[in-house]
């Protein structure tokens, strides 16, 4: 895989994490479940800026910005907040594993930038009731149930 292919992948990844944590978004409120409220509009901001990085990113290496899709799969039954949290955790697991994969496909300032992309990743999992991981996005050396 290219440089350029993991930015796209990554780059992806984000339109499709702005799309569903749009709709997070819509099934929280800031007076009935603040701390949710605030992780899913910080999440959702973190998605956005490194959805304009990687735009950035793919442009210098002379790609085109891959475009989003005209709508994504929403999780099903948001009809309470621990789905919505457990929504988000699955939306920064597979962020994780995107990031990993771009962390083992670029060099220099690129994968300093995706490693710290990985660890705000794993770090935003504990705000969605996630657990700590040693080698987080990559799930087969993840200790989960």
């Amino acid at each position: 895989m290219t440089t350029l292919d993991a930015l796209q992948l990554a780059l992806a990844g984000e339109h499709a994490a702005l799309y569903v944590y749009g709709v997070l978004g819509a099934q929280t409120s800031a007076s009935d479940t603040p701390q949710l409220f605030a992780a899913v509009s910080d999440a959702y901001e973190t998605h956005r800026a490194r959805r304009d990085h990687l735009n950035g990113l793919v442009l210098e290496e002379g790609g085109t910005p891959v475009a989003s899709e005209s709508a994504y799969e929403i999780p099903g039954r948001l009809s309470s907040p621990s789905a919505v949290s457990s929504a988000a955790l699955q939306l920064e697991r597979r962020g994780a594993s995107t990031y990993a994969w771009l962390v083992a496909n670029t060099v220099g300032e690129r994968r300093r930038w995706a490693i710290d992309a990985l660890t705000d990743t794993a770090v935003r999992e504990l705000s969605f009731r996630g657990s700590p991981e040693i080698f987080p996005g990559a799930h087969e050396f993840a200790d989960r149930g």
